[in-house]
């Protein structure tokens, strides 16, 4: 029922609806929400960086992309479920996969930035799969009180 592949050119327009949506539910879309939904090849893959589809019967419902910082560090962005599939474990799924996926691929940490109050709930998913608070220094988007890492 539920299965996680790689990102294909054909996801693009469920890549941004699916993040558009969470984003503006509780947020504004800033500058980099938008270059990132709006060229997900350009910004994320080019540069070495990944995105995984969550698939339900074929149909894209949820999205995780990591953007390469470097050195085998990157940074967990755009982690959505559509709001009509949430409750069915997909945000866990495409943790699970995604973070294993990257540990498989090279990279040497993870880290991602969050917002406390409004995803708390994803917050502590991304506890169970390992990641711990650290300072949370700068980061590119207004909404981020939190930053978390994950070393392997």
């Amino acid at each position: 029922m539920i299965q996680i592949v790689d990102y294909k050119p054909e996801h693009q327009q469920r890549f941004k609806e699916i993040n558009v949506q969470w984003i503006t539910h509780k947020y504004v879309m800033e500058e980099e929400d938008i270059k990132t939904v709006d060229d997900p090849y350009g910004y994320v893959l080019k540069n070495g960086g990944k995105i995984f589809i969550a698939l339900h019967n074929g149909y894209p419902v949820g999205t995780v992309a990591y953007l390469n910082m470097g050195e085998g560090v990157y940074e967990m962005i755009k982690m959505a479920v559509d709001e009509e599939y949430r409750g069915l474990k997909i945000g866990k799924l495409l943790g699970e996969y995604s973070v294993q996926a990257m540990k498989d691929f090279g990279a040497k940490s993870l880290i991602l930035f969050s917002n406390k109050a409004g995803s708390a709930a994803a917050i502590q998913l991304y506890y169970k799969l390992g990641f711990v608070e650290i300072p949370l220094g700068n980061s590119e988007f207004q909404r981020a009180d939190i930053k978390m890492e994950l070393i392997f």
